[in-house]
């Protein structure tokens, strides 16, 4: 069963500094038919203005995934950790039992846009951890490539505290890829940026599926420009 969410269906909301969509429920949208899909939970696209960001807050029992698309993002934790996110890198925040941070956008004159995604871990008040990693472009041309999972395996990609993994992949027409879904599994489809058919459905920036009792997922680019897609394997 493949069920599609529209990019247009998304929530969304624009505070002058923060331009932003929601997948699911977040903040002062709240839509009881989307409040998230297994132990995903947030998928948000921000564009962040210039010199802006999100002050100081905390977080607890949660996986936090941030993946940033153009310009910089500065990030600061409780843990003690100070850096910059650029383009193709992951940043993985274990909350746990608890951390704050701030996340602002590391320029002056350009904008900072990043997906934030967020998901539940298997259990409660584990140790707060952190990891960022840049994945070389190549590795995803016209191929997956692992970003996160529970069981990594020396595959590069960051530890996140559920049965879950997120793979990436950027398609141009001509490129195409699949993925199998053991039984039992289900998967949530988003796009990031681009028009990618998915399992014969012409999807563009935003859109998503949800699948479920799909044995595989089939991916292929539409345009020259490229596409890029996530690929959430979940319980």
């Amino acid at each position: 069963m493949i069920t599609l969410r529209k990019s247009t269906d998304r929530g969304h909301a624009d505070h002058g500094w923060l331009n932003t969509y929601h997948t699911f429920s977040f903040a002062s949208y709240h839509d009881p038919d989307h409040m998230g899909y297994g132990p995903l939970r947030v998928i948000n696209d921000d564009v962040v203005a210039p010199a802006k960001g999100f002050g100081t807050h905390g977080h607890n029992d949660m996986e936090i995934l941030t993946w940033v698309l153009e310009g910089q993002l500065e990030h600061k934790d409780s843990m003690g950790n100070h850096g910059v996110i650029n383009p193709g890198e992951l940043q993985r925040m274990s909350a746990g039992t608890g951390v704050r941070h701030s996340e602002f956008n590391a320029s002056q004159t350009e904008p900072v846009h990043l997906l934030q995604i967020w998901i539940e871990p298997e259990r409660e008040g584990i140790t707060p951890s952190y990891e960022q990693t840049a994945f070389p472009a190549e590795g995803r041309d016209g191929k997956l490539q692992l970003l996160a999972a529970r069981n990594p395996n020396g595959s590069g990609a960051v530890t996140i505290h559920q049965d879950a993994s997120l793979h990436v992949t950027d398609l141009r027409k001509g490129q195409s890829v699949s993925y199998k879904l053991a039984t039992g599994r289900r998967a949530w489809v988003h796009v990031v940026y681009g028009d990618v058919d998915v399992n014969g459905n012409k999807l563009t920036a935003g859109d998503a599926v949800a699948l479920e009792n799909e044995s595989t997922i089939s991916l292929s680019g539409i345009n020259e420009k490229s596409a890029q897609v996530l690929v959430f394997d979940l319980k």
